[in-house]
């Protein structure tokens, strides 16, 4: 019989609640205010606040703080539009600051 392999999650540190999965991380190399950050394509069980714009280390950008769908934890923020060329590849995408998650190897 073939193991199986389980996905390496990871989820809010506050309640464990799963918010994304390893294989979505784009980028390991941003930085938020309290430091280290990853770059999701796509993240689960977050709520997503209200848009507005805000200057970030790479220029204007407008988005929307995340929390954790069960505890309301704030755990990083969704480009929703990136207003320099060069930036538009995270629109869509989610910063998760990495004080903030946990990882899970299930």
């Amino acid at each position: 019989m073939a193991d199986t392999v389980a996905p390496r999650l990871y989820a809010c540190y506050n309640c464990h609640s799963h918010v994304a999965l390893h294989d979505d991380i784009v980028s390991k190399t941003f930085q938020a205010t309290h430091g280290r950050a990853f770059l999701f394509s796509h993240v689960m069980n977050v709520v997503v606040g209200e848009k507005e714009d805000r200057h970030l280390i790479t220029g204007l950008h407008r988005v929307a703080d995340v929390s954790c769908s069960d505890c309301g934890e704030v755990l990083g923020w969704m480009y929703d539009k990136a207003y320099q060329e060069s930036q538009k590849y995270k629109e869509g995408k989610t910063v998760l600051e990495k004080f903030k998650i946990v990882k899970h190897n299930w």
